[in-house]
């Protein structure tokens, strides 16, 4: 009967592996990707350089409990969810763009 029971505490620990290794691999990455998010949507102020997640660059003009108004253009602005905004454009990366 041992060798049953070592059998069968070798198919627990395989499939108690698999587990472990999915979640390392995946499932806490992705967490702390979403985590990631969460805070810089927290973050985000007016006058702030964005790109959704539709790839729209735009400065932030105002905002709201759930979402934000973006300037894209000269007198055009648009209503995105606050969870739309993909990142956040710091000065250091706009600047090199600029002088090409």
């Amino acid at each position: 009967m041992s060798l049953g029971n070592n059998s069968q505490m070798l198919s627990v620990l395989y499939i108690v592996g698999l587990f472990a290794i999915l979640y390392f691999l995946m499932i806490r990455p992705q967490q702390q990707r979403q985590k990631k998010h969460q805070e810089m949507v927290r973050n985000i102020k007016t006058d702030d350089r964005v790109i959704t997640i539709g790839g729209i660059y735009g400065t932030i003009v105002k905002i709201k409990d759930n979402s934000v108004v973006i300037k894209v253009a000269d007198n055009v602005r648009i209503e995105f969810l606050k969870t739309a905004i993909s990142q956040v454009i710091s000065k250091e990366e706009e600047d090199p763009e600029k002088g090409s």
